[in-house]
């Protein structure tokens, strides 16, 4: 994806998009990530304007550079794995809620095996630690709750249970797990995690 011309940066700027620019934005955010999961770096600023119906001027206004686009991507993503955890925390099952997530987590990362590989090409780093600070105090809350309805280990704390997720989402994405490989894993790990008697 080549860098726009002078003065195509629009959003960019940190002015409020209107209602109709905030959609393209969306719907073009959400082309490129399927275009990036199906093509990686191959996947071109027209193909992605197509897919999300939109000029490739409006793609290139919202995201000068393929960088800009990955990291907004990226950004987009962490909204919607935090959105989760809350809705888990607020509406679900506390027995059940960080099961839920953690497994998902792990299917998110190994199906988007693709999209961080061209992350990590483009030496991409989240530096927003309210996103990130966020995701932790919601992952802290089902820990919380599954270890108070007894179906998390009372002394599994937050910094393991961190390390452990980060760590199975980190082998599940570069080796781009299949499902039964994660449904094994993830029945190792979470019985290492729940209470002697519920294994």
């Amino acid at each position: 994806m080549a860098k726009a011309a002078a003065g195509g940066a629009g959003a960019a700027g940190g002015r409020p998009l209107r209602a109709d620019a905030r959609r393209n934005r969306v719907r073009v955010l959400d082309a490129a990530e399927a275009a990036f999961a199906a093509k990686g770096a191959a996947a071109s600023t027209e193909e992605i304007a197509r897919a999300a119906g939109v000029g490739v001027g409006t793609v290139f206004r919202h995201f000068p550079t393929k960088k800009d686009l990955l990291m907004a991507i990226m950004e987009a993503r962490l909204e919607r794995v935090c959105a989760l955890a809350d809705a888990l925390v607020d509406e679900g099952d506390p027995a059940t809620g960080f099961f839920t997530f953690f497994g998902w987590m792990v299917e998110q990362a190994a199906a988007k095996r693709t999209v961080m590989d061209l992350v990590d090409q483009e030496g991409i780093a989240l530096e927003r630690a309210e996103p990130t600070q966020a995701l932790r105090r919601a992952v802290g809350a089902l820990l919380d709750g599954a270890r108070r309805a007894g179906t998390v280990r009372p002394d599994a704390a937050l910094p393991e249970v961190l390390a452990l997720l980060t760590g199975t989402c980190q082998a599940a994405m570069r080796a781009g797990w299949d499902a039964r490989l994660r449904e094994r894993t993830l029945t190792i790990i979470f019985d290492g995690l729940r209470p002697a008697g519920a294994r």
